[in-house]
């Protein structure tokens, strides 16, 4: 039986899941955090024109 439990990697197998989606996780977050900031200005450039058509 300890053998068997030693021998076993669904354990690891279960960890190196973990951490991959872990670091997928922080990519996508990084990537969205990049891209709002852009996004953020593209939106209060329009609000400003339609706000006030003249200073487009």
């Amino acid at each position: 039986m300890l053998r068997r439990f030693l021998a076993s990697e669904e354990g690891v197998t279960a960890i190196e899941y973990a951490l991959l989606a872990s670091l997928i996780a922080v990519a996508i977050l990084g990537a969205v955090l990049a891209v709002s900031e852009s996004v953020t200005g593209t939106f209060e450039t329009i609000a400003a024109c339609v706000s006030n058509p003249g200073s487009c």
